[in-house]
């Protein structure tokens, strides 16, 4: 509640749905579309998503991979970036785990996100990368690019939605798996 002139008025932020439920099931599948289309069947290629959230929307891609190929022998792996970040250094920060049971030498890397922000997210990640090896190339895939926010020159190459923010618009990614429903809201 705030009080202004005598008035009492509720302050509720306003919400804008950018993907409902639905729009975020087509994407998926779009995604993992595009990425077999510039993958040959995977053959030389690992999908890696990024921990925390970004393991939401890697785990849809693959099963959907999965699906698509009608096989399950297809390389995946999880990466947790936390130390390998240069803005969150003055805060204690609890780690996830990193799973990548497969070499990554020579291979086509698709690194997996729900935001690209500012593109440091990115830039830890294939700073983590290196430790597990060297990759022929790497790709990313993100369902929500904030565009006019980036602070390092990183691109993604398999995009589900490009949106123009301002720096105090937040942007929230709901999985069912930890939010109860899918939608992207702009808060």
């Amino acid at each position: 509640m705030v009080w202004k002139k005598g008035f009492i008025f509720n302050k509720i932020s306003t919400l804008k749905i950018i993907l409902s439920e639905q729009q975020m099931a087509l994407t998926v599948k779009r995604l993992a579309h595009q990425i077999l289309e510039n993958n040959n069947a995977l053959e030389n290629a690992v999908i890696i998503g990024l921990q925390p959230r970004g393991i939401f929307l890697s785990d849809r891609i693959v099963a959907e991979l999965k699906n698509i190929l009608g096989t399950d022998a297809i390389h995946y792996g999880k990466l947790d970036i936390t130390f390998y970040r240069d803005d969150v250094r003055k805060a204690l920060h609890i780690a996830n785990q990193t799973d990548i049971p497969f070499s990554i030498e020579g291979k086509t890397v698709i690194l997996i996100d729900d935001v690209l922000y500012t593109g440091r997210t990115i830039r830890a990640a294939l700073d983590a990368l290196l430790d597990f090896g060297r990759p022929s190339k790497v790709s990313l895939c993100v369902l929500i690019d904030r565009r006019f926010s980036r602070q390092l020159p990183i691109q993604p190459d398999f995009l589900g939605k490009a949106i123009d923010t301002i720096v105090s618009d937040k942007v929230k990614v709901n999985w069912r798996e930890n939010d109860e429903k899918d939608e992207v809201v702009l808060v």
